[in-house]
């Protein structure tokens, strides 16, 4: 099992765990690829993806092709001679590159496919109130996470949970499963199953596409519960997003942490309740949300009494359909 040639494909943190697990376990990882290097921050620093930073560590060969289909990435990618591709939080692979190696190209995705098929699976999981996800390897084929499942397993998502603290999970068990997932292909105990096979009705799959800025502004006609969700959802990247305005300036703001409250009221969805110093109460339908956690655009995240120490709230209404 050990001996099996491996070249690992991925670009953040998530993908870190799967390659660091990789190498503690003694496999036979043969080459990274990564993303370019690429400016940064407000400095434009050139940055190195945190795969790249964890493969210079381990003294990996690393390639960083532009152009998956670039014919010099390819002949360099077919040097390493590779068994298996395994893949974690990487881009969508040509045809000539996932059907390379012998055994096949692995993915790892961060939920029970067929569902949340799509680039967000973690916060979409939670904008929709579920209650269990988990992670699943497959072999890729030529749509995006469609491929025949290899291994699954559940990850309960607790209440409070946001997008981080779920994602950290799933970073870990999926490590887990893709250790799994090789030492069954080893000893050719694993058996692939189509994802036609677990479709009941495709109409019906429950997507999770890229989250995009104008995706995340809050709908305040929502009920408490939807909003919490959402807000847990988008926490604490890239954020949850709502307006403050007056007549002279509008602030754009996120949340990070919020409590609903379900109360019958006659109040606008939008309207702010607040002393001015303990709490911010947003109206809502059906309810309340209480906001515990928020942060001004250009400033730094404050809980809710060190926010209205220097923000008078009450000069102030909120802006519910502003465009990006």
């Amino acid at each position: 099992m050990r001996n099996l040639r491996i070249v690992f494909m991925g670009t953040p943190d998530f993908a870190v765990a799967t390659l660091g697990s990789l190498i503690m376990n003694g496999f036979n990882v043969v080459g990274v690829v990564t993303v370019p290097d690429k400016p940064s921050g407000r400095g434009r620093k050139i940055g190195k993806s945190a795969v790249k930073e964890f493969a210079e560590f381990s003294s990996l060969p690393i390639l960083q092709p532009n152009n998956l289909k670039d014919e010099g990435f390819i002949s360099e990618l077919k040097k390493l001679k590779a068994d298996l591709f395994i893949v974690v939080a990487f881009r969508m692979l040509p045809e000539v590159v996932w059907k390379m190696p012998s055994i096949g190209t692995i993915n790892l995705h961060a939920s029970l496919l067929p569902d949340y098929r799509g680039a967000a699976p973690i916060n979409h999981a939670i904008i929709n109130g579920e209650t269990v996800t988990g992670v699943t390897t497959f072999f890729i084929d030529e749509k995006i996470d469609t491929g025949n499942i290899l291994l699954q397993e559940e990850v309960r998502i607790f209440p409070d949970d946001n997008a981080g603290d779920l994602h950290d999970r799933l970073m870990k068990q999926g490590a887990r499963l893709i250790i799994k997932t090789l030492a069954e292909i080893s000893e050719n105990k694993i058996i692939s199953t189509s994802q036609l096979m677990l479709l009941k009705d495709e109409k019906n799959l429950k997507p999770a596409p890229k989250i995009h800025p104008d995706n995340c502004i809050i709908n305040w006609n929502n009920d408490p519960h939807q909003i919490h969700n959402f807000i847990r959802g988008l926490a604490p990247y890239p954020g949850a997003r709502s307006f403050f305005k007056n007549d002279s300036v509008t602030h754009s703001f996120k949340i990070f942490e919020s409590l609903p409250e379900f109360e019958k009221h006659n109040l606008k969805p939008g309207s702010i309740l607040s002393d001015g110093k303990h709490f911010i109460r947003v109206a809502c339908k059906g309810g309340f949300l209480s906001i515990i956690c928020l942060q001004l655009e250009g400033k730094k995240c404050m809980n809710t009494i060190e926010f209205l120490r220097g923000f008078k709230i009450s000069e102030y209404s909120l802006h519910t359909n502003l465009p990006v």
